[in-house]
């Protein structure tokens, strides 16, 4: 088992990037406990849906075509959206933003990151084009959740305010994963986190304008993730302290910064097993209140007219990203608006895909979205984002004032969904998608959960 040792007895260098590259160029299959590996499993299930999920949007069938143009017309890694097969390269860059536009992918809370929709695309690419093991596949998903999660919690919540963090620490988690199945050692692994945190990028700013910066984010996150894995095993050399150096990550974007957060627990804390699965089909702060309104809907069998108004009581974060949001121009742009999802909520008792797909024609809910309102509230504040609370309070037609909460929204690990509600989920993304009908997502489940006993990852739709 690998595991922490005092910083006081490491060179400094040790203690931060250093360390990190060191665990993912170190870490076994028999390092791994069993339980983090089944999550990993289920994680990876949840993925191929929100994947294969995207392959009708718009954003995602431009990223596919300049990818075909600027790729190869063949190789061994897949495109799960066209069940091509080009460069590992491009193959992760669409994978990846194919899997970011549902807002079905995993998070993890504390870091706000979104560790599956880069470290799938880009550990499948990289194995199907190498021929690795199921066992090879799985060791390097898990070393980069790892990488990329404590890289998240360190630059912390200052840098999420403007920087996306699934697209910047998200490319230390595609490097590290790509970097594992690569077998770079200690040494070409810290190159590699050197050259990915070089190129990390992502802002906020598209959510203003409805555009479509949220996939490239993740593909470039895969792709440039990749592009340092592969040019470290060449000897490519990048900066030893990317994280923590004066002109590193966080003296460029942080704020505040705890260093002993990029190494905490390494080996001993898994933070892959941390990881939520996201049961709405929305940003994660609508989450909390989305679940809490539906919980107080059904105590006190409320319909949506009875409702007057509905107040949210949120962590700053959620006021930050989803009030860029004044009224929502795309569907897309909608699964970030707190009235949109608690107007799906309150009509239709859910707010799922085909729900969101015509609520730009719904009525019902676009009059509802005009009675629901985002407050601060310093409880929910204080435990974010250790723990994501849902607070909600509903001022009834009568005057009547019902107010209540969730502790943890559902998928979370203390909420989990159960294998028959990932297995559905991940069934009905596959379909909506339109690539693949209820058989062939049965055959390629079947592959997907015995994932660690292939002596090769192969293809997956073929």
């Amino acid at each position: 088992m690998l595991t922490e040792t005092a910083t006081s007895q490491k060179p400094l260098e040790q203690q931060g990037t250093a360390r990190l590259a060191e665990f993912a160029a170190s870490l076994s299959f028999r390092d791994i406990p069993e339980h983090v590996v089944e999550r990993c499993v289920d994680l990876f299930v949840d993925w191929a849906g929100s994947a294969l999920s995207g392959a009708r949007h718009r954003a995602v069938v431009a990223i596919d075509e300049f990818a075909k143009e600027m790729g190869p017309e063949h190789g061994r890694p897949e495109v799960l959206i066209s069940r091509r097969t080009t460069s590992p390269f491009f193959a992760a860059m669409v994978n990846a933003a194919a899997s970011h536009v549902s807002e079905q992918d995993d998070v993890h809370n504390g870091s706000v990151f979104h560790p599956g929709a880069v470290v799938f695309p880009a550990a499948l690419a990289v194995a199907q084009n190498a021929g690795a093991s199921g066992r090879e596949f799985l060791t390097a998903c898990v070393a980069g959740y790892e990488t990329g999660i404590r890289a998240g919690e360190y630059l912390g919540l200052s840098h999420y305010k403007v920087f996306h963090t699934t697209g910047t620490a998200g490319t230390f988690a595609a490097a590290a994963a790509a970097g594992r199945l690569l077998r770079l050692g200690p040494e070409q692994m810290l190159n590699a986190l050197g050259s990915a945190g070089t190129q990390a990028a992502g802002l906020w700013e598209f959510l203003r304008d409805a555009a479509d910066s949220k996939q490239l984010h993740t593909a470039k996150a895969a792709g440039n993730g990749l592009t340092a894995a592969y040019l470290a095993a060449r000897g490519f050399t990048g900066a030893r302290r990317i994280l923590e150096g004066e002109r590193g990550m966080a003296a460029g974007m942080s704020e505040q910064c705890d260093p002993a957060k990029i190494t905490s627990g390494l080996g001993r804390r898994w933070a892959l097993a941390e990881t939520s699965f996201k049961f709405h089909a929305s940003c994660r702060h609508t989450h909390p209140a989305a679940d809490t309104l539906l919980k107080i809907l059904q105590k006190h069998d409320l319909l949506a007219e009875d409702i007057e108004h509905v107040t949210a009581h949120v962590h700053k974060a959620a006021i930050d990203v989803l009030g860029s949001v004044v009224w929502p121009a795309t569907v897309h742009q909608a699964k970030f608006s707190m009235p949109a999802t608690l107007g799906l909520i309150a009509i239709h008792r859910r707010a799922g895909m085909s729900e969101f797909d015509a609520i730009l024609q719904d009525q019902a809910v676009q009059q509802f979205m005009r009675k629901v309102y985002m407050v601060f509230d310093p409880e929910v504040e204080r435990n974010y984002p250790t723990s994501w609370i849902g607070k909600v309070s509903v001022k009834t037609r009568d005057g009547t004032v019902l107010a209540d909460r969730v502790e943890e929204p559902k998928g979370d690990p203390g909420n989990t969904l159960t294998r028959d509600e990932i297995e559905e989920k991940a069934r009905r993304l596959a379909e909506y998608g339109g690539v693949l009908d209820a058989g062939m997502w049965g055959q390629l489940s079947r592959r997907l959960r015995s994932v660690a006993s292939l002596t090769e990852i192969g293809s997956l739709l073929r």
